[in-house]
């Protein structure tokens, strides 16, 4: 099973897809997301967003300024400013 991610920012998607593992700093810390993971509301903190991919591909994206959504294996990661660095 697979988490279902989005990550836009204020004027496009950065970046959509299958992962099996998402790692994002929150105002509280860090959290990570697997499937299954319980529903969160979040506040994004200034940092990196670090996705691993289903095919084991990293990517790593800068986000701030926004917050984030989990619920029923879908991840919705919404920031002022975000873009992948890798």
């Amino acid at each position: 099973m697979a988490l279902h991610v989005s990550l836009v920012s204020a004027d496009a998607e950065v970046w959509s897809g299958e992962a099996s593992l998402v790692v994002a700093k929150t105002v509280e810390g860090e959290i990570g997301f697997m499937a299954g993971h319980e529903p969160v509301l979040a506040i994004l903190a200034e940092g990196q967003v670090r996705i691993t991919g289903t095919d084991g591909v990293k990517i790593i994206a800068n986000a701030q300024d926004g917050f984030l959504s989990m619920e029923n294996d879908d991840l919705t990661i919404v920031a002022g400013n975000a873009a992948l660095i890798a």
